[in-house]
């Protein structure tokens, strides 16, 4: 399914500061939001949109994937999905837990996917940790592989607040969760040549010990013009 295709630039720091801080807090982390989407009814309501949407048209990919469990939940509704992250650790808690899917490891900026093979695309909190400045790049990658009429569902924490963890469960790592303004990640969609076909923002759930409204974008590459 996939082709090699050339690595020739160190990898940026981020993604290998982002890679150490998953390796090292996986198995808490899966833990501690084992629940993550049996506690989120809008969430799951709209990844049965997205399924809807993207329906029995090809493979869909759940990029940066972590534990597999929204892989796992788009499984259920039917897509032929198969999940990506850069953790290994994140990846090995998710082949546990859903060994039936597939699971493969790499960095959303760089997909060993041919161009417009993909049906579906899903990037569900995983851009919180590129800078500002990879957006424009991560997301020509997310409609290079996607192919024409397919469909990208972006979630991510709204804001302008970032939040740094340090420490967390006292592991001797740290990194910063970066929050977008829905406007701004609109616009960087729709100049990556995506059509915006629906925004969701929903406010905190203080009972889940939120602290910012969460933000869901349903994007669509372009049907091909016929000549």
């Amino acid at each position: 399914m996939t082709e090699t295709r050339e690595k020739t630039a160190p990898e940026p720091e981020f993604l290998t500061s982002t890679r150490t801080f998953y390796d090292a807090v996986a198995e808490d982390y899966a833990a501690r939001f084992e629940r993550e989407l049996a506690d989120r009814p809008l969430e799951r309501a709209i990844l049965q949109v997205f399924a809807e949407l993207v329906g029995g048209e090809g493979p869909v990919a759940d990029l940066g994937c972590g534990p597999g469990r929204t892989t796992a939940r788009l499984a259920s509704l039917g897509l032929d999905v198969f999940g990506l992250d850069l953790s290994e650790s994140m990846l090995a808690v998710a082949r546990r837990e859903s060994p039936g899917l597939r699971f493969e490891q790499g960095s959303m900026l760089d997909l060993d996917i041919p161009d417009g093979t993909l049906a579906g695309a899903l990037s569900w909190y995983s851009s919180i940790h590129t800078p500002a400045d990879e957006l424009p790049a991560l997301f020509a990658e997310f409609h290079r592989v996607l192919a024409p009429g397919g469909h990208l569902l972006v979630g991510f924490q709204a804001g302008d607040e970032h939040r740094h963890h340090d420490r967390p469960w006292g592991h001797p790592v740290s990194l910063t969760f970066l929050r977008r303004q829905p406007e701004e990640m609109i616009r960087l969609l729709t100049d990556a040549g995506f059509a915006l076909l629906s925004q969701t923002v929903r406010e905190p759930e203080e009972s889940l010990e939120e602290t910012s409204p969460h933000a869901f974008l349903v994007a669509r590459k372009p049907a091909a013009v016929a000549s």
